[in-house]
């Protein structure tokens, strides 16, 4: 536990401190986000506001992990501690920081371009197939050398644990890691639209996994200790370093990142963020608890996909804008007030997702 408290607010530390670094730097680069001019008019106030902050938020997480390791090294060994760096660490820093570059990509092409074009959507989907493939690849094909010989990832579909009557096999799964690799990604980066609307999102969410897996680590099935329930996960207690590092982090961001936001996370920030959620999901063996846990990005990538499917089908908009934070801007709602509720809604998801994952720790148990 020690090391993933120093992690968090090493991160935190590095976050607070480092963003204004990042504002000053990125100003002078004139790397300001460029604002759609068919989106609310209040926006417009924004446009020359620094972007790419994930960037910050990202090289905090890195950073606190390898602090958070360094604990490590100062404790006694126990089962389930790892010694060394894991390919659990490689699979979730390595979604993190890629599935960022390829939101630094479109970042860098919009501030260049001075428009908020970016990358094209097949770019943006080949560069997220690719990093979700070979992790996915990593996570599924290489087992643990050591009891029990579980790799990062499952070929069974998950819930609160995995369902063995529900396999996927090996390439299914590593398809199924893409996915929700993807899916998670862009459905951080649809929330990231308001002042701080999804980096306090992406905290509650991280730390519901930081808890998750530090619980997993009190109840692993390596431990010989471990009786009646136990989780066969691979390195839960890594797992929970590099959420509770990313928690932290992104709490430090929130400092500048709240209205007025001084700086934005840009698709840098959100892709990296939704690589690492979807990562977390998968490492921790808790797919179907993802949409309950990730509660408000699934209502705002659904608002999206209600939009399209009705325009296309009627050639009329269920919402007056989407995604739905910019249908409440339109009507009337204030951003502090659409955000503040959105942070309701995501801490209500996360409420029931830890519930849901205790409850089958009680059902058993109990």
């Amino acid at each position: 536990m020690r090391s993933v408290i120093v992690a968090a607010f090493v991160a935190f530390a590095v976050s607070l401190f480092g963003t204004p670094l990042a504002i000053k730097g990125f100003t002078r680069l004139k790397a300001g986000q460029p604002i759609r001019t068919d989106g609310p008019q209040a926006h417009l106030a924004k446009k020359g506001t620094p972007t790419m902050g994930g960037v910050v938020f990202i090289l905090a997480t890195i950073i606190a992990y390898v602090v958070g390791h360094l604990i490590l090294l100062t404790l006694p060994d126990s089962p389930g501690r790892p010694r060394g760096y894991t390919l659990t660490g490689v699979v979730l820093l390595g979604l993190l920081f890629f599935m960022g570059l390829v939101g630094f990509l479109d970042d860098y092409l919009k501030v260049r371009r001075r428009n908020s074009g970016g990358l094209n959507k097949r770019g943006k989907v080949i560069g997220q197939l690719i990093v979700g493939a070979v992790f996915g690849y990593l996570a599924i094909y290489f087992p643990s050398d050591v009891k029990p010989f579980t790799t990062v990832g499952s070929h069974f579909m998950s819930f609160v644990r995995d369902m063995p009557y529900l396999d996927l096999t090996k390439i299914g799964a590593v398809v199924l890691f893409t996915f929700v690799i993807i899916a998670t990604s862009n459905g951080v980066n649809l929330t990231d639209g308001l002042d701080g609307l999804a980096t306090g999102a992406s905290i509650m969410v991280l730390t519901a996994y930081a808890v998750i897996a530090f619980w997993q680590y009190r109840h692993w099935c390596g431990d010989p200790g471990t009786s009646v329930y136990c989780y066969e996960v691979r390195d839960p207690l890594e797992i929970a370093l590099i959420a509770g590092a990313a928690a932290g982090a992104c709490f430090g961001f929130l400092w500048w990142n709240a209205s007025p936001a001084r700086i934005f996370m840009g698709d840098t920030g959100a892709l990296g963020l939704g690589g690492l959620i979807g990562g977390l999901a998968l490492t921790t063996k808790t797919i179907l608890l993802l949409p309950v846990i990730g509660l408000l990005f699934v209502i705002i990538t659904m608002s999206v996909i209600i939009q399209i499917i009705s325009f296309k089908t009627t050639g009329r908009r269920v919402f007056r804008m989407a995604p739905l934070q910019h249908h409440f801007e339109l009507a009337g709602w204030t951003e502090v007030n659409i955000v503040i509720r959105f942070w309701i809604i995501a801490g209500i998801g996360v409420a029931i997702g830890l519930g849901l994952f205790y409850a089958d720790f009680l059902r058993v148990v109990g």
